[in-house]
Parts: C-alpha cells; sequence; structure tokens
C-alpha cells in the first residue's frame, strides 16, 4: 500500500524568488486548496526567515520539504565548496522548519555547461560532496533527494540511473532519488522501469505533464507511471509542479513563453484532483 503525502510547490503559487509575501501567500493558497504539504525552494543563498516560516505553516495546518538550486557560483563539479557550504547553509534552514526532507538539483548549476559529457573526475567531486553533505543531514533527520534534469539543463545527472549511480558510491542510507515526471518525458525510455530500479529510494516526485500544463492533457503516460509506483509500494510525497503564464513574471523565470488555458488555482485543483485518482485507481 503506497503511503502518500501531496504537496504544491511554491512555483504553483510564484516565481523562485522567495520573498515574505510570495512565502505567505503560497502557504495560504497550498492550505486553501487542500495539500499537505509545501515546497518550499529556497533561495540560492539560502538566506530565509525559518521561524517566521514556521509559525506561517503551522498557523495554516500544513506542513513543509525544502528543495535547492545551485547557481554559476555553485555548480557543484567546479565549485565544491561553495556548493557544500550551501548545502549545509540550506540544511539547517530545513531542520529548523522541522522538515525531514531537502530535495533539488543538487549535482550542477541549472543551465552550466562545459560543453562535454560529465567526466570522472567530475563525478568523484559529486560523490564526495554528496557524502559528507549526507552524513550532515543525517544528523539533522533528512533525507537528502536528488533530481535528475534534462540535457538542455544540465549534463551532470539527467536519468535515474545517473543519479543512482553516485548515490550508490557515496554509501549514505538518506540518499533519495527525486524524480520530475517533465524531466522523465525527455530523458527516460518509459515511466515504469526507473521507478522499478529506484525502488525505496524513491521519496520524492514531481508531478507535471509534458507541457508543465494539466496532468492528463499531455504526452506523460501516467498509468505506467502510477502502477509502477504502487508495485514498489511508495512511501513519499507527490508534489505538484505545473506552472501558469497568468502568475506574474511566470513566464520569463521557467521559459514558459506559451500563454496557459489555466490559472494557478485551476492548475492546482485539477491537479491534486488528478493525483488522488490516479492513487486510488491504482491502490491495491
Amino acid at each position: 500500500m503506497m503511503n502518500i503525502k501531496y504537496g504544491a510547490s511554491l512555483l504553483s503559487w510564484t516565481t523562485p524568488d522567495w520573498t515574505h509575501e510570495s512565502g505567505l501567500y503560497a502557504i495560504e493558497k497550498t492550505a486553501e486548496t487542500g495539500f499537505e504539504l509545501l515546497e518550499i525552494l529556497l533561495p540560492h543563498t539560502a538566506d530565509f526567515d525559518a521561524p517566521a516560516v514556521k509559525k506561517h505553516l503551522n498557523k495554516h495546518g500544513i506542513s513543509a520539504v525544502c528543495s535547492l538550486n545551485f547557481s554559476e557560483e555553485t555548480h557543484l563539479p567546479a565549485h565544491p565548496k561553495e556548493a557544500l557550504a550551501l548545502i549545509k547553509k540550506s540544511l539547517d534552514r530545513t531542520a529548523a522548519l522541522d522538515a525531514d526532507f531537502m530535495g533539488g538539483v543538487l549535482h550542477s548549476a541549472i543551465g552550466c555547461f562545459t560543453g562535454n559529457p560529465v567526466t570522472d573526475a567530475e563525478k568523484d567531486t559529486v560523490v564526495n560532496v554528496w557524502g559528507e553533505a549526507a552524513l550532515y543531514a543525517l544528523e539533522r533527520g533528512i533525507t537528502m533527494g536528488i533530481e535528475p534534469i534534462n540535457r538542455y539543463e544540465s549534463y551532470v545527472c539527467n536519468t535515474s540511473d545517473n543519479v543512482l549511480e553516485l548515490i550508490e558510491k557515496t554509501g549514505m542510507p538518506n540518499l533519495a532519488l527525486h524524480l520530475d515526471t517533465f524531466h522523465m518525458n525527455i530523458e527516460e525510455a518509459n515511466f515504469k522501469d526507473p521507478i522499478l530500479r529506484a525502488g525505496n529510494r524513491l521519496k520524492h516526485l514531481h508531478i507535471t505533464e509534458s507541457h508543465r500544463g494539466m496532468p492528463g492533457d499531455g504526452t506523460v503516460n501516467w498509468d505506467e507511471l502510477f502502477e509502477a509506483l504502487n508495485t514498489i509500494n511508495f512511501e513519499g510525497n507527490l508534489v505538484l509542479e505545473n506552472f501558469s503564464s497568468e502568475v506574474p513574471g511566470m513566464q520569463q523565470a521557467v521559459s514558459l513563453w506559451q500563454k496557459s488555458p489555466f490559472s494557478a488555482q485551476e492548475l492546482a485543483e485539477g491537479s491534486l484532483a488528478f493525483m488522488k485518482n490516479k492513487v486510488k485507481q491504482f491502490s491495491i
């Protein structure tokens, strides 16, 4: 039997740049729409008033998980010390929220390339940083989820197997796989095998359609995905991460050049119902 928490991403409601006002708005909308948790994308600096945010989360009766993406200055293969320092700072913020999960693109800066495939030396650098970061996270009761992303945004980890290979080399029990159906639709051969191979290493999943719109309106094979999740008795978070062009600044922030047919509220409500219906359909 699957054990799932349903969440919304900060990006479901506002642009990636966290502010007190936008964060409070995202918390309120997440709770009002019926989600259990909010995935908070931390700022690139991890400067974040965790006590104030925790107070708002408690007020609205939802929990949080965190995620982190690197900037060019913390691109892990090139700047391991800076990347590790940022991960540790972000883990401190995550712990201050009483959250037990931090995911994200913790292998490279989005859009940062060398012009070549990842090298063995770069892989070794990533493994060393992940190992030390995972130990720091373990002491704080946090699981770290690593998200592979598509070839147009990174060269380091594009597939679930890329991530699992490096996780295994660390030997750390609290490193997990964080998948995203948008990136899977580009890089994976199907939606079944990566989930089956990951098994209980899969702890977090971004639910988003091939065009970042309403689930079921694109090319993602949802039946295959949810059947595989049921097969592994998935225990973790299903977090909505689709975008509406009606949110000011969202088109520029996430390259959403086509006008969305749905508002953020319509996407959130429809996507939550879709996720719950699929889980019900494939649960045994």
